[in-house]
């Protein structure tokens, strides 16, 4: 069975200002960008240049818990 990994989700506060920054700052490439209205979300992906693999799924956190999230998408632990 051939598995993949298809997007990578990061949390954004805002969809606009995270589009800007990967596309201006990084020269991503907005793969799909689709308003959602029963979540009231978009679906954006982005895509490095020449990228034919994993994308980034920017995700706006909807609940105050996601929010601590935002810049903090993963914790490293000290290995002992």
């Amino acid at each position: 069975m051939l598995q993949s990994i298809v997007h990578i989700a990061l949390v954004v506060k805002d969809y606009d200002e995270a589009i800007d920054f990967y596309t201006k700052k990084l020269h991503f490439t907005v793969v799909e960008d689709t308003f959602q209205p029963e979540q009231d979300k978009r679906w954006v992906v982005v895509s490095p240049p020449g990228s034919v693999g994993t994308t980034i799924l920017l995700a706006r956190a909807s609940k105050p818990e996601q929010e601590a999230f935002i810049g903090n998408q993963s914790e490293l632990t000290p290995v002992k």
